[in-house]
């Protein structure tokens, strides 16, 4: 395929030993894979990704998918309203960034 223009911003929240970064992702476009892309570019990709992780491939016992999570969703309905939703971390991530600040 052709390869087209894609922006993500990031803010680091925490650092977890020398291994692991805790970051806020906003992906200004919507590409397929665009922020495990983004990531694994840079030479940083999210915990427990098959794909993009390569030799830096991690994920922590217990976790059975990528440490990915959207704190909130923004968008207009077919109506032109604007809607957000918003959700909380999930046990599975939480257990699992316990595990990764208590090897740090």
């Amino acid at each position: 395929g052709k390869a087209r223009a894609a922006v993500t911003d990031y803010k680091v929240l925490e650092r977890i030993g020398n291994q692991f970064t805790l970051l806020e992702i906003s992906p200004k476009t919507g590409r397929t894979h665009q922020i495990r892309s983004h990531l694994a570019s840079l030479g940083y990709p999210i915990v427990c990704d098959k794909l993009y992780g390569g030799r830096r491939f991690f994920c922590p016992e217990g976790l059975k998918r990528h440490f990915l999570h959207a704190l909130s969703l923004e968008f207009s309905t077919a109506g032109g309203a604007r809607l957000k939703l918003e959700s909380g971390i999930s046990r599975d991530l939480k257990r699992a960034l316990s595990r990764l600040r208590k090897e740090k």
